[in-house]
């Protein structure tokens, strides 16, 4: 996995992260509003930290999400034989905020 930050400033943080076939995000919550731009990719999988059972997400490069909070526990795996890339804006609460934060 790979991410790196590539602006940060106010309450905005835009981060892209690089997923190859098999690897997986940290768990992780969302805590704020966000946009995902897609740039290649074709599938992810996630999984729940309660181990609930996992979502297929069929995705496209150019796809553009609004993704809304959510303290549930999760991570994104790339199940596809691609490797996945986004570029996302986080509207953070807080300047210094994190945007995805360890489940508690």
């Amino acid at each position: 996995m790979s991410e790196e930050v590539l602006h940060r400033r106010d309450n905005v943080l835009v981060r892209r992260l690089i997923l190859q076939p098999g690897e997986a995000t940290h768990w992780h919550r969302d805590v704020c509003h966000r946009v995902t731009v897609v740039l290649t990719g074709s599938e992810l999988s996630i999984e729940f930290r309660d181990r609930s059972g996992a979502k297929q997400v069929k995705v496209a490069a150019g796809q553009v999400d609004w993704d809304t909070p959510s303290d549930r526990g999760h991570r994104a795996v790339n199940v596809g034989t691609t490797t996945y890339e986004e570029v996302t804006i986080f509207f953070l609460s807080e300047p210094e905020g994190i945007p995805q934060p360890s489940p508690e």
